[in-house]
């Protein structure tokens, strides 16, 4: 998906340059333009503002307005999403959650209790001096 922002607000501007830079390209490439002013006639026009008949109303979240994006792209027939992760960043979660923490878990526990043993001999050093 392919996102242009021209708002005249320049808060707002780079408040959404920001949370969707992956997504940016020109107003003529684009496939969802965001303004803060009304748009007439142009289907591909995402208007941000505080009013009733705004496509998304002010203030709102990154989350609000990435489902927003997500909504209106589907309406003009797309199925990208914005949300979706990278395929390898997925396998790596998938073989992170099948692994056996067995050992890890062990070397937490021998490291916690050396841990406690060094500070029960400092305690046990301070106080008899």
């Amino acid at each position: 998906m392919k996102i242009a922002v021209e708002c005249h607000s320049p808060l707002l501007q780079k408040s959404l340059e920001i949370f969707l830079s992956k997504y940016l390209s020109s107003a003529k490439k684009c496939d969802i333009l965001i303004r803060d002013t009304p748009c007439l006639n142009d289907e591909r026009c995402f208007y941000i503002a505080s009013s009733k008949d705004a496509d998304l109303i002010k203030p709102f979240s990154k989350s609000q307005l990435i489902l927003a994006l997500e909504k209106r792209f589907k309406e003009q027939g797309g199925n990208v999403r914005l949300t979706e992760q990278n395929p390898q960043e997925y396998e790596m979660k998938s073989s992170r959650d099948s692994l056996d923490f067995s050992i890890l878990e062990k070397r937490i526990d021998a490291l916690t209790l050396e841990y406690k043993e060094s500070v029960i001999r400092a305690i046990k050093a301070f106080y008899e001096e």
